[in-house]
């Protein structure tokens, strides 16, 4: 499991309920160290920041307490400074094994994470990203999915690069957790002619993957769009999680022109798992 885990809060309604009620579930799964961090930009608060951090220290250090019988040793941090820049700097000097992200709405990298904290991070991380789902309703809003169920019936996407190589590590590290799981890779590229020679060609090389993971795994290859088809399985197959890897640089650019991973993040009814690839 992820045994350190860095939780990054901004004391919105929507952070305090994943903090209060996912967090713990998830804790209870294998969670060694619990890392909390608010970082106060300093872009905004400028030389307002320093004196506002003996403040949020103590509001942070009080969230840290209620999570104190929970199993994990529990971290409370506040830092001053660009705030992506700051949760990236300080997975890296912890060791974080993953970063926790609660978001919200139908088009989560648009309506909030573009130009945010959470897109930037998703970006400039180096550590998998986990992205809670949130619903929004009429008064407020509602978490997608039970996190105590989050890592048993995972998505696998691969595309047999590196990249599904870093993915399959990732995947190994709760692969305790798994009840059952599935592989999937999507044909969307080749003429017609090539159609069937590379559906037999993805078959065997799904079949590869699953020797290195010792949970049940299922290999499944669509044809098509892929974010239709990681969306469509991840439905048919009650899937709790869709993994995928993420890429470079080019990440956030790429999610603004529409790319596969911002369709899968926008259109899923379940948390993704954001590995990087770098």
């Amino acid at each position: 499991m992820f045994e350190k885990v860095l939780y990054p809060t901004d004391f919105s309604d929507v952070s305090l309920h994943a903090l209060r009620n996912c967090i713990p579930k998830l804790v209870a799964q294998g969670i060694r160290e619990l890392h909390l961090i608010h970082v106060i930009d300093i872009t905004i608060a400028e030389f307002e920041a320093f004196e506002l951090e003996g403040i949020y220290q103590e509001k942070l250090e009080e969230l840290a307490k209620e999570l104190e019988g929970t199993g994990a040793r529990v971290e409370a941090i506040v830092r001053i400074g660009i705030p992506s820049i700051e949760i990236a700097e300080t997975a890296e000097e912890r060791d974080i094994d993953l970063v926790v992200i609660p978001s919200v709405g139908e088009n989560i990298w648009r309506r909030m994470f573009v130009g945010s904290t959470a897109s930037n991070l998703a970006r400039a991380t180096k550590r998998p990203v986990l992205l809670l789902k949130y619903v929004q309703k009429d008064e407020g809003f509602e978490l997608s999915g039970d996190c105590s169920e989050v890592f048993k019936r995972p998505l696998v996407t691969l595309d047999f690069s590196k990249c599904s190589i870093k993915v399959i590590k990732t995947v190994k590290k709760f692969e305790e957790l798994i009840e059952r799981g599935v592989l999937l890779h999507s044909v969307d590229y080749g003429n017609v002619d090539e159609l069937e020679h590379n559906i037999e060609v993805a078959k065997k090389n799904l079949e590869k993957s699953s020797k290195g993971l010792n949970a049940e795994f299922e290999g499944e290859v669509m044809v098509g769009s892929a974010s239709q088809a990681i969306i469509g399985t991840s439905i048919a197959k009650n899937s709790t999680l869709i993994v995928m890897g993420k890429k470079g640089r080019s990440f956030l650019k790429d999610l603004l022109l529409g790319s596969t991973a911002e369709r899968v993040i926008r259109d899923s009814r379940v948390p993704v798992l954001l590995v990087p690839c770098e």
